[in-house]
Order: C-alpha cells, then sequence, then structure tokens
C-alpha cells in the first residue's frame, strides 16, 4: 500500500453506488485504502469508472466493476447478485449514486418526478433489500451507509423532489436501523453540504453565487469528497459499531447558518 493506514476494514467487501466520480469515487478509494476491497458500481463503466479501479487496485485491494442504473427496477435486482458473484460476499454497502432535477413546482413533470425518485429512493431502497438478503443468507453482520444531503433537513425551493427523496431517505435510515439491529446491522446516513462535485459544476462555474454560498458556510470554504469519505470509512469500521439510525452533517456548519435569500 501506498499509505500508512490501519487497516480497520481489513477482510471486508464494500459495494459503493455511483462510484465513478465525485463523492462516491472518493469514498470507494478511501474504503480501500483502510483494507476493504471494492466492487464499483456506476451507471456507465467508462473511464472514470476504471480510474476508480485502478486507484484501488494500487492500493493492492481488489476492484471489480458492476454496471448498474439504480432508475432500472431490473438492475437494483441485479447489482447485488453480480457483486457477490465476482466477490464472494459483500459486508458493506454506500448508498452513494444521486441525482437532482431543477424546476419549479408547478412545472414538475411525471418524468422528471420518477428520474429523481427512482434513483434516490426506490433504487435505494430495493438494492438495499438485496443486501440485507444476502446478509440473512449468510448469517453475517453489516454496515448501510446512505449518502443523503442537507437537504433531508433544509428546504431547496426548485428542487422539491430532490428534497422528498432525501426527506424519504431519512426517515427510511431510522426504520431500518430499528428493524435491522437485531440482525447486526447497523444504517447511518451521511448528510453532505455545498461538496466539490460534478453535481455541482454549475455553482461552481457561478463566481458570484458560489461567493454568496461561501459566505453562508461557517468555515468559509466547499467540502471535498474526501471530506465525506472519511466520515464513510469511520461508520463502515467497528469504530462506529454502537451508531445506527443517525444522520452525520458533512457541511462546514451550512446547515445552521443558512437562510435563503
Amino acid at each position: 500500500m501506498t499509505e500508512a493506514h490501519s487497516a480497520k476494514l481489513a477482510g471486508k467487501v464494500a459495494c459503493v453506488t455511483g462510484s465513478g466520480q465525485g463523492i462516491g469515487q472518493a469514498i470507494a478509494i478511501r474504503l480501500a485504502k483502510e483494507g476493504a476491497d471494492v466492487v464499483v458500481d456506476d451507471r456507465v463503466i467508462g473511464e472514470s469508472a476504471q480510474q476508480t479501479v485502478a486507484a484501488i487496485q494500487k492500493l493492492g485491494r481488489r476492484a471489480v466493476t458492476v454496471q448498474g442504473d439504480l432508475g432500472n427496477p431490473a438492475d437494483d435486482r441485479r447489482v447485488i447478485a453480480e457483486a457477490v458473484a465476482q466477490m464472494g460476499k459483500i459486508d458493506i454497502l454506500v448508498n452513494n449514486a444521486g441525482v437532482e432535477r431543477r424546476a419549479d413546482f408547478w412545472d414538475v413533470t411525471e418524468q422528471d418526478f420518477d428520474f429523481v425518485l427512482n434513483i434516490n429512493l426506490r433504487g435505494t431502497f430495493f438494492i438495499t433489500q438485496d443486501f440485507v438478503n444476502h446478509l440473512r443468507a449468510t448469517n453475517r453482520p453489516g454496515r448501510i451507509i446512505n449518502i443523503s444531503s442537507v437537504h433531508e433537513e433544509l428546504p431547496f425551493p426548485h428542487f422539491s423532489t430532490y428534497c422528498a427523496s432525501k426527506g424519504a431517505l431519512k426517515m427510511l435510515c431510522r426504520d431500518l436501523a430499528i428493524e435491522l439491529a437485531p440482525l447486526g446491522i447497523t444504517v447511518n446516513n451521511i448528510a453532505p453540504g455545498a461538496i466539490e462535485t460534478p453535481i455541482n459544476k454549475d455553482l461552481l462555474n457561478n463566481p458570484e453565487e458560489l461567493k454568496m454560498l461561501l459566505g453562508k458556510i461557517p468555515l468559509g470554504r466547499l467540502g471535498t469528497p474526501d471530506d465525506v469519505a472519511r466520515l464513510a470509512a469511520f461508520l463502515a469500521s467497528d469504530d462506529a459499531a454502537y451508531i445506527t439510525g443517525s444522520t452525520v452533517t458533512v457541511d462546514g456548519g451550512l446547515l445552521w447558518n443558512y437562510q435563503e435569500q
């Protein structure tokens, strides 16, 4: 390995959805640094996803790819099965894949609603169900980590579908934490604030809007994918064995300091 780490996840296998770029890519690489082998899932297995694989392999860990669009019900049912077939087991599921669509509420189409909810909520629900059934069949504990958003709490005008999906994910986390605890499975959400990722490319290219946002973040900077990845690695480890049903916010203080203009 190129870095000295404590290998807290040695012997574990993680599946990270949407890990071809951004936060998902950073999480996949961080889990590998901590000793895990990783299943890289993305809607398209292109150059970026292969870069994730190469970075993991450079760390001396195993990495395989699984193509899966969480907006497609058939893919939801296939990803875990293919991942297990290639790796033998999965111990950690990171539900990172997510999308958003901007629209005034009165202009939201059924297509936009379905696009956002099918990936952010429905897809997450059923891939998690398949993961839990895998753990039940093999009589093993596990970790579920959902990448939610500060918008599971914070209103985000013109993004009603996104807020609805993340609000639902908050309640799903709490409910599953109770239901799955007897199986030794923990469930937690990570709620990032403004992070430098491709989903925020419009913001990053708008200096005036970016300056306004930075003025609302007490720590004075955007977050990085690594800021989120470090927390994901902690929640996946035995150090977090007694944490379940929680949302941990990674936002530089934005949530409690934010005001709509």
